[in-house]
């Protein structure tokens, strides 16, 4: 039996970051268990056609965070990164417009603008009708009936899957309200007008898949890191994990649901780890070369399998082609690089669920972190900071007790 202080499962980016987070303050006793043969998770990448294609999907470096950068960039250096200006775009009609698509309805033909300004105009949040609960409604009411029927609805059945009335409306609250005047002016001015998105800007390295950088923060971890290491089983009540290591705490950044098995859990808590909902998805690399100067673009076309298409040629030097993301619920069969779990559902009753999961598991001296350890779509760079702030936490002078405080 091996003891260490901290038992970190998965080494993803989240596993990766608090790991390194450890070590920056001084704290060198952990172990890193990593199922597949390579660590960085969805984040991984693999050599195709000649070119990095990121395997778990898209993949991006956002520029805001200092620490988060500071982190990465010392392993891999900032010189290695080429820094883009994001250029998203929604294929809608056979017209491949700019994203978002409220702002950009300048680029439709003028009837299909009329038609989706009146829609916003009509729109609940425009006209301050009450706040629905419903997830169908609620898109409705926030973007207008026509956006939701011609984009976003269609979007989000090809991605969650057909049943939307099993989504919650909690996490789209961070979502800004259409604004009526903004999609007018950037009709009549011809440009967008508005708040910018998500991700601006970003890095990605210039001669390497977004995974590289994780593979780097993993050799860097020695023997600490052991790969080709499946977690089967996590007595709870002891904090031992496979048998082999006990520790004082355990981090884990792996799927609630494969915990259900495992002793020590009580049966309401495994219940709940069952009843939580995610989506798998499917990468299928592309060889062609489209006529497009688009990072990615959004595909709402219910009659196209896949959702979401990665075109590496503009933004990773002397590549061709990219690759598609579909949910696998879309493509259960196929070519590519699959993964059951890719991003977790944000069902109506997950919050009480994880709070009772993460309430027991607390009490146990385990700790939930990351996309599948708090069961959100965070991205890497915010997991990453998630990570970091989490080591400092664990690791702060005035911790008492026997184990690490979360």
């Amino acid at each position: 039996m091996k003891h260490v202080r901290f038992a970190i499962l998965g080494a993803g980016p989240s596993g990766l970051a608090f790991a390194h987070g450890l070590l920056r303050r001084g704290e060198d006793s952990f172990v890193v268990l990593e199922a597949e043969e390579e660590a960085g998770g969805l984040c991984r990448s693999a050599q195709v056609d000649g070119a990095a294609c990121d395997i778990g999907g898209g993949h991006f470096l956002d520029v805001r965070d200092p620490a988060v950068l500071d982190l990465l960039f010392s392993f891999m250096p900032q010189s290695e990164w080429a820094r883009h200006e994001r250029r998203s775009t929604i294929r809608y009609k056979g017209v491949e417009m700019d994203y978002p698509f409220e702002a950009n309805l300048w680029q439709l033909p003028l009837e299909e603008q009329v038609a989706f300004l009146v829609s916003i105009a009509e729109a609940g949040c425009t006209t301050g009708a009450p706040r629905p609960t419903g997830f169908e409604d609620w898109i409705v009411w926030k973007l207008g009936r026509r956006i939701a029927d011609e984009y976003m609805l269609p979007y989000n059945r090809k991605l969650w899957g057909e049943d939307l009335s099993r989504l919650g409306t909690y996490w789209l609250e961070k979502l800004p309200d259409v604004s009526l005047r903004d999609s007018i002016e950037s009709c009549l001015a011809r440009r967008p007008v508005g708040k910018v998105p998500a991700h601006a800007a970003f890095y990605y390295p210039r001669a390497a898949g977004y995974g590289e950088v994780w593979l780097r923060m993993a050799e860097a971890l020695g023997d600490r890191l052991q790969t080709a290491t499946p977690v089967r089983a996590v007595e709870a009540g002891t904090l031992t994990v496979n048998g082999q290591w006990r520790a004082e705490r355990i981090v884990t950044t792996i799927p609630w649901p494969l915990w259900r098995e495992f002793p020590g859990v009580p049966d309401a808590v495994a219940g709940d780890m069952a009843a939580l909902r995610h989506v798998g998805v499917r990468v299928t690399p592309v060889a062609e070369r489209p006529q497009t100067r688009a990072h990615w673009v959004y595909v709402p076309d219910e009659n196209v399998a896949h959702h979401r298409e990665l075109w590496r040629q503009n933004f990773l030097p002397g590549s061709r082609g990219g690759w598609t993301e579909t949910a696998l619920h879309r493509a259960p069969q196929g070519e590519g690089f699959a993964h059951e779990y890719a991003y977790p559902l944000n069902t109506v009753r997950k919050p009480e669920r994880m709070r009772r999961i993460l309430g027991w598991a607390e009490g146990m001296g385990i700790t939930g972190l990351g996309r599948w350890g708090e069961w959100e779509h965070v991205n890497s760079d915010v997991a990453v900071a998630r990570a970091l702030a989490m080591a400092d936490r664990m690791t702060a002078r005035d911790c008492g007790g026997e184990r690490a405080c979360g």
